[in-house]
């Protein structure tokens, strides 16, 4: 088996701050892996087409099928720039792509982003559609970072991921276990931009408002926190569970904000706690929210360890990177104990350069 690799990984999250792009080098030995984030950036949507994913689940099937065709395009056009400016030579693209649709209890997921644009554009193979085997598998199809935190960082005793949606991967019984927590800068960003701003830098705006204790007892009585993993969160959800429900209180956007921020804080430390874990890895954009951090920190007494920027920010750009790899290498990248599928399993649509 081949043990080194380089690869270009790339992440778009539900919070939409851009795409994520991440050069890494693999070596493998014996069974564990070590990594170098050799190169890395996050390209900036262009307007239009920002607006047109934040739009793109309302879009008719055409429009939707052009859209997707795009950002393929887009993303293609972008890898081969960033290819040239760092002098890179990857052996293969992994694609996450930009998730609309996730229903597991309906049978689906969709992520867009063509990987046959991204593979023509780039003359490169493309690794793109992770999780639908895992769905057609029965499984959730999500998280499938845990393989990548299981083999990359096995030092700490889990790796908390604060994105649009924060999710937290583990051994539990030498089994790794992973699981969508709350939501995160999907919700924040969005009452940050009611208050005119992108996001909520710092907690700034919620410092501000305060916790409003029925809607903060509400929230967390949801049944998705009763259930056990396996279990995933899509914006579908979020908008229907959490912002609606905060819409049914007459307070302050600050107050909402403030309130969510402690309900996410509260349900990330009670998984903490439940598990007994005592070293726990940060990475996302929240990783940046200090106030955030500062609430999460109010509730456990676990170290929460933030790493260096490269790993902070592009973290799961460097892990589909891998599962790019395992991909290739027809290894499993996909864990049942970790999605509730029939069987682990190797995921992962391939599109050869030319």
């Amino acid at each position: 088996m081949k043990s080194k690799f380089n690869a270009i990984g790339l992440m778009s999250g539900t919070s939409m701050d851009g795409l994520d792009i991440a050069y890494c080098s693999f070596k493998n030995n014996n069974q564990s892996w070590n990594f170098n984030i050799i190169q890395a950036e996050t390209i900036k949507y262009p307007p239009k087409l920002l607006k047109s994913l934040s739009i793109a689940h309302k879009m008719d099937a055409l429009t939707f099928w052009k859209l997707h065709v795009e950002f393929g395009r887009f993303c293609g056009n972008v890898i081969k720039k960033f290819i040239f400016k760092h002098k890179c030579k990857p052996q293969l693209i992994a694609s996450h792509g930009h998730t609309i649709f996730h229903q597991p209890q309906n049978g689906f997921t969709c992520q867009i982003g063509d990987g046959s644009q991204i593979a023509a554009i780039t003359g490169i193979n493309t690794v793109c559609d992770f999780r639908s085997k895992d769905i057609a598998l029965k499984g959730q199809g999500a998280p499938l970072v845990p393989i990548g935190d299981h083999f990359l960082f096995p030092k700490v005793d889990a790796c908390l991921n604060i994105g649009g949606i924060a999710n937290i991967s583990f051994k539990l019984n030498n089994k790794m276990i992973a699981f969508d927590v709350s939501p995160a800068n999907m919700v924040f960003n969005h009452y940050a931009n009611l208050k005119g701003k992108k996001m909520d830098k710092n907690g700034q705006i919620a410092k501000k408002g305060s916790i409003n204790y029925p809607l903060f007892n509400k929230l967390n009585q949801l049944h998705y926190y009763k259930s056990n993993s396996p279990r995933s969160l899509g914006r579908e959800w979020v908008f229907e569970k959490i912002i609606s429900l905060a819409d049914k209180y007459e307070i302050s956007i600050e107050d909402k904000l403030r309130t969510n921020v402690e309900h996410s804080a509260f349900q990330i430390a009670e998984i903490i706690n439940k598990n007994k874990l005592k070293r726990v890895l940060i990475s996302g954009g929240g990783a940046y929210n200090q106030f955030f951090v500062e609430r999460i920190q109010n509730y456990t007494k676990a170290e929460l360890y933030i790493p260096d920027s490269k790993i902070v920010e592009f973290k799961e750009a460097l892990v589909f990177a891998f599962l790019g790899v395992l991909r290739t290498l027809e290894k499993d990248n996909c864990l049942k104990s970790v999605t509730g599928a029939d069987n682990n399993n190797c995921g992962g649509a391939i599109y050869l350069g030319v």
